[in-house]
């Protein structure tokens, strides 16, 4: 089977000349109150159709610009400005209820933004079917792959239809063949939504994969190296990776990677 040569990148959501931004940081700093200096100094925009993926070494506060999104940690210094109505997060671990079947865990969100039963169970069957977990609503979390947990935990946040999702590596802990079935599920949810993504990784091939822009960051304290656009569009498919193109932007990213960490 040949590899698909790359198309033009997606257009964003909403008017062309005036994309609708839902995260902005100028000048964003971060201290801890030991006196550890996280961040500094990072500017960033997400708007609603950017998929944005920053990469970096371990302790570089990747995990931190997400906090300060969320709005569960402030910034020590700078400005930060979320405008978006509603907020999807993904953490590394799926955060699933043990208790509680499938469908349950999904409609979580959604009872606690106050949503009706009826609108609730609406949201939750629907993004069930969207993440492809039809006919499993009624299992426990401990009678599913670590894979389908995850579907689980992006079907809860769907439920939101928020204008921005921010992801904390919720695929490092997953095996390599499920990890890249969960990107094209992604990427699939992406251009169906066309919400702003804040996307964490350690790996540079996933976030070539993912993304319209990475962003590489430097060690601590962590801040802005190098921006990299994304080239390719919505039809992406597996051998996409197998591509000189592809290659060719893994290694730039890979380089800025190891020059920021130097």
């Amino acid at each position: 089977m040949s590899a698909p040569a790359p198309t033009a990148p997606p257009q964003r959501t909403g008017a062309a000349a005036a994309p609708t931004r839902v995260l902005r940081f100028r000048d964003v700093a971060k201290t801890f109150p030991d006196g550890t200096v996280a961040l500094e100094g990072v500017d960033l925009d997400v708007h609603r159709g950017d998929f944005v993926t920053v990469v970096g070494p371990s302790g570089c506060g990747k995990s931190t610009l997400l906090r300060i999104a969320s709005g569960l940690s402030p910034a020590s210094a700078g400005l930060s400005e979320v405008d978006a109505q509603r907020i999807g997060y993904v953490f590394q671990d799926a955060t699933l209820l043990p208790w509680r079947s499938v469908r349950k865990n999904v409609e979580l969100l959604a009872e606690l933004h106050g949503m009706s039963k009826t609108a609730t169970a609406q949201a939750a069957l629907d993004a069930i079917e969207l993440v492809g977990l039809r006919g499993h609503e009624k299992k426990l979390p401990r009678a599913l792959s670590g894979g389908m947990r995850m579907r689980a935990s992006l079907a809860r946040s769907l439920t939101l239809d928020p204008d921005l999702f921010l992801f904390d590596e919720p695929f490092g802990a997953l095996d390599e063949i499920t990890r890249e079935r969960l990107n094209d599920e992604l990427i699939r949810l992406f251009h169906a939504k066309g919400f702003g993504a804040l996307f964490i990784t350690h790996s540079v091939s996933e976030a070539v994969y993912l993304s319209t822009r990475v962003l590489v960051m430097s060690g601590r304290p962590g801040h802005i190296v190098d921006t990299f656009e994304v080239p390719f569009g919505a039809d992406r498919t597996p051998e996409l990776r197998f591509t000189p193109e592809f290659a060719a932007l893994a290694g730039k990213v890979s380089h800025a990677l190891r020059e920021g960490h130097s």
